[in-house]
């Protein structure tokens, strides 16, 4: 899997990937997503790309206290050979080359799969309760 930075032409790839992974939720458009995400940090946006086809991603983030992981994915007939990890370990590279001292990220409690993965490379659970607000509300996104 060659690992690059995201490009505005890998949309509809990448978003019928996170569709595939059930990423996507009626309140979080993924268009307007990758377009926020296109506005801070555009270099922590990585695809992983095999044969032609985007087969996994995962966006970061560092705001210079707290690095942060969002939208990794990996198609499921992809799963189990190492995609995942190595999106990871790149990602991990890059947000602690700006000097950060701790990532974040959040799972849903019901998705285990996905928690035992996050365990598997060193993630603990924080003793800490995720919190949001919602500042501007996207309209409901339909595939």
């Amino acid at each position: 899997m060659e690992i690059c930075e995201y490009r505005e032409i890998y949309a509809n790839q990448v978003i019928t990937l996170w569709n595939h992974c059930g990423l996507i939720v009626p309140w979080n458009n993924p268009r307007k997503d990758i377009e926020r995400k296109l506005k801070v940090d555009r270099d922590l946006f990585l695809v992983g790309i095999l044969e032609g086809k985007i087969i996994a991603s995962v966006m970061g983030g560092y705001e210079g206290h707290r690095g942060w992981i969002n939208y990794l994915a990996v198609d499921p007939a992809h799963r189990r050979k190492g995609y995942g990890c190595q999106l990871m370990e790149e990602i991990e590279r890059r947000i602690r080359n700006r000097g950060c001292p701790k990532i974040n990220l959040q799972v849903r409690a019901s998705n285990e799969g996905v928690i035992q993965f996050y365990r598997s490379l060193g993630y603990v659970e924080d003793d800490a309760i995720g919190l949001g607000k919602r500042l501007e509300e996207d309209e409901p996104y339909q595939m």
